[in-house]
């Protein structure tokens, strides 16, 4: 705040490749790989993944954008509204316009002055980002035959 600015993490806007427009809404889940730039409104999961060696994939939430749902994508730069949580593996960027109800889990985290979050902020060590991808079943006593797993 008072030393020198920190330098951003390189994120490449021009790797936007598909866009949910203004006045089109999406209902169910929307999967992309590059990036995606939403200012219409999508009711369902919202997940970016990468490709390969490519770079993170990378969402942008316009002030016109509104996602009832689950997000999970790299990198994220959100000035419209979340409903739900936004799990981001490495840097997000609240801007003043965000408005995000839910949980975010972040590696990098920039807040601007008016942005809003009603939930936990949740940071992302080295640690949680590697087992990321485990998942556990959790299986009933009843289903188990008594025993315990």
């Amino acid at each position: 705040m008072f030393g020198k600015p920190r330098p951003k993490p390189a994120i490449k806007l021009t790797q936007l490749s598909s866009l949910v427009a203004a006045g089109v809404e999406v209902d169910g889940d929307v999967v992309f790989t590059g990036g995606l730039r939403i200012d219409g409104h999508v009711r369902g999961q919202v997940c970016g993944r990468s490709q390969g060696g490519e770079a993170p994939a990378l969402l942008v939430l316009s002030d016109t954008g509104h996602v009832e749902g689950r997000v999970r994508c790299g990198h994220a730069l959100i000035n419209g509204r979340v409903s739900g949580d936004l799990d981001v593996e490495h840097y997000v960027e609240l801007q003043a316009g965000a408005r995000v109800t839910g949980t975010v889990r972040y590696r990098q985290l920039q807040i601007d002055v008016g942005a809003v979050v009603e939930g936990q902020l949740v940071h992302l060590g080295a640690a949680d980002a590697a087992g990321a991808g485990n998942v556990v079943e959790l299986v009933p006593d009843a289903q188990a035959g008594g025993e315990r797993r």
